[in-house]
C-alpha cells in the first residue's frame, strides 16, 4: 500500500521530531523560505543548527569566496562546502556519533519590479545518510513560473522542504525523490530543469537516467548531459554560444546521421557571425536531441535502450571530433524546441535535418492546435535568423533524390517556402555523399537484429565496434 503524501508542514514537522538529523540553512535572494517552514512547524531546535542569508554581495564574497555570478551553481557549491564544513568542525565531537549532518543552500533570483521575468535559481543539499558517514550532494536548478514575487518565494520554500525531506527519507529511491520535488506546488508553478546526484551513497545512480526521469515526470521540458553522464544546465552550456542541433532517434547512429552533422557544421561554422564568435572563444555547441516520442516503444520507454543510444552517440561524438551534448526533450514540434534554445542564447542557431523531416515540418496537419497554424509555427521557428541545413534523401530504393530545393509544399505554402529558400533560412547542403542516401536507420536496425553483416558498413566504425562488443540494439552474439 502506497504511503500518503505529506503536505509541506507535516514534512517539516516529521523532520523536526526526528532528532537524528541536524543542519544549517543558507539562503540568498528569495527570503529564508525553507528555514521558515521548520520554524513555523514547531520544534525547530531539533533540526536547525543555524539559519542565515548573506544577502549583500560583499558579505557573501567574504563568507563564501568570489563567484562570477551570484545565482549560479558555482556559488551554491561554495555555500554547501562552507556550511557543511563549519557544521562538521563545530559539532562532530559533541554529537557526530548520533547525528546525520546536513547543509541546505539556495541562491535564487525571483521576479521583481526590476526583473519582471520567470524566477530561477539553484538549490542543493549536502548530507549524510548515517552518522559519521561520508557526505553526498543533491543539486538542482529550478525555474519559477508564478506571476508574482511572493508566489515565487512560496514555491522556493516548498520545493526546498521537499528536497530536504526527500534526501532524508528517499535517498535509497531516487525516482521517488525526483517525483516528490514538486509535492504541494505542482508542475505548473515550478520547472526542475537540472538535477545531479553525487556521493558514495549514489554510486549506483546514473544521472543520465535522472535527466530522462525529469522529462518523463513532466518536471522539465528538456534536460541535457554529456556522453560521460555529467548533467549540464542548458542556460550555462548554451549561454552566448552558436548552436547546431540534430534531432533523431539515433537507433543507431548511421554514416548518414554523422555526415549530415559534419556537412551542416562545416556550412554553419562558415557563417560570418558564427566564425566571429569562434574567434572570440565562443565555438559552436553541437547538440544531439531525442524526444520522448523518439524513445517510446509500445507505449513505454526502455531505459536500457536509452542508455545504449547515449553510448552510441558518445562513440559518434568521438568520430566527429567535436564536443557535443545530448538533449532529451518533450518538444514534439521544432518551433517549441527552437523557443527553448532561444531562452539561452541570442546567437545563431542551426538545425540539421533530412528532407523527410523537412516534409513533415511543412505539413499543416501538425499545427491544428495553433491559432495561426503553420504560419504562426514558422514565425516562432525562424526568428533570430535560425537556419535549417537539409541533407537530401532517396525516399524509396532506386527512386529519385529529393533535395530541399526540389521539394515544394502544397498550395500557397509553396510561395512562403520559396521565400525561405531565397532568404537562406533553408539551406541545401552541398557536401553530400551519394552512397549514404540509401542508408536508413530503421533498415540498419533490422539488419543488426537479423545478423546481416552488411549493417557494419552502414555505421561509423566506432559505433559498429561498440555494438559488436556489447551486443547493443539486439545484435546477435
Amino acid at each position: 500500500m502506497q504511503e500518503p503524501v505529506l503536505d509541506t508542514l507535516h514534512k517539516a514537522q516529521s523532520i523536526n521530531r526526528d532528532h537524528m538529523q541536524y543542519g544549517a540553512f543558507a539562503e540568498i535572494g528569495a527570503g529564508q523560505e525553507v528555514a521558515r517552514w521548520f520554524f513555523q512547524a514547531g520544534g525547530a531546535a531539533g533540526t536547525v543548527a543555524k539559519s542565515m542569508s548573506a544577502y549583500d554581495m560583499a558579505v557573501s564574497d567574504a563568507i563564501y569566496g568570489t563567484a562570477k555570478r551570484y545565482v549560479s551553481e558555482e556559488r551554491l557549491v561554495h555555500m554547501l562546502e562552507h556550511e557543511f564544513g563549519l557544521l562538521h568542525q563545530r559539532l562532530e565531537a559533541e554529537r557526530g556519533a548520533k547525528t546525520r549532518f546536513f547543509a541546505y543552500a539556495n541562491t535564487v533570483a525571483a521576479r521583481s519590479y526590476s526583473r519582471p521575468v520567470d524566477g530561477m535559481g539553484w538549490m542543493g543539499i549536502r548530507f549524510q545518510t548515517r552518522p559519521q558517514g561520508p557526505p553526498n550532494d543533491i543539486v538542482l536548478h529550478v525555474r519559477l513560473l508564478d506571476s508574482t514575487n511572493l508566489l515565487q518565494q512560496e514555491a522556493v520554500g516548498i520545493v526546498g522542504v521537499n528536497l530536504l525531506y526527500g534526501a532524508m527519507h528517499h535517498f535509497e529511491n531516487p525516482d521517488a525523490l525526483v517525483e516528490s520535488l514538486v509535492d504541494g506546488v505542482g508542475r505548473e508553478r515550478v520547472e526542475v530543469d537540472m538535477l545531479r546526484f553525487e556521493g558514495p551513497d549514489f554510486a549506483g545512480v546514473d544521472n543520465r537516467l535522472m535527466s530522462l526521469k525529469l522529462v518523463e515526470a513532466g518536471l522539465a521540458q528538456a534536460a541535457m548531459f554529456d556522453d560521460h553522464g555529467r548533467v549540464a544546465h542548458a542556460a550555462d552550456a548554451l549561454y552566448h554560444r552558436p548552436i547546431l542541433l540534430e534531432r533523431g532517434s539515433f537507433r543507431p547512429v548511421t554514416l548518414t546521421t554523422l555526415h549530415l552533422l559534419q556537412s551542416s557544421l562545416a556550412e554553419f561554422s562558415a557563417e560570418p557571425g558564427v566564425a566571429a564568435l569562434a574567434a572570440q572563444s565562443a565555438p559552436v555547441q553541437v547538440l544531439f536531441e531525442m524526444t520522448l516520442k523518439n524513445l517510446t516503444d509500445n507505449g513505454s520507454i526502455d531505459h536500457r535502450d536509452f542508455l545504449d543510444r547515449v553510448d552510441l552517440l558518445g562513440a559518434a561524438e568521438r568520430e566527429l571530433g567535436h564536443d557535443a551534448k545530448i538533449v532529451v526533450s518533450n518538444f514534439g514540434e521544432l518551433h517549441r524546441l527552437a523557443g527553448w534554445l532561444f531562452r539561452s542564447t541570442k546567437e545563431p542557431v542551426g538545425l540539421a535535418l533530412g528532407v523527410s523531416k523537412l516534409r513533415d515540418l511543412f505539413d499543416p496537419k501538425h499545427y491544428t492546435g495553433l491559432e495561426g497554424g503553420i504560419l504562426e509555427a514558422s514565425g516562432r521557428l525562424f526568428r533570430n535568423n535560425l537556419k535549417l541545413y537539409v541533407y537530401p534523401q532517396r525516399l524509396n530504393p532506386g527512386g529519385p533524390v529529393l533535395t530541399a530545393r526540389a521539394f515544394r509544399p502544397e498550395g500557397l505554402l509553396a510561395h512562403f517556402y520559396e521565400y525561405l529558400l531565397h532568404t537562406g533560412s533553408i539551406v541545401d547542403l552541398r557536401d553530400v555523399r551519394p552512397e549514404y542516401l540509401d542508408i536508413h536507420a530503421r533498415d540498419v536496425l533490422v539488419r543488426i537484429r537479423a545478423g546481416d553483416p552488411a549493417w557494419a558498413g552502414m555505421v561509423p566504425a566506432p559505433v559498429a565496434a561498440l555494438i559488436r562488443q556489447r551486443r547493443l540494439l539486439g545484435a546477435a552474439a
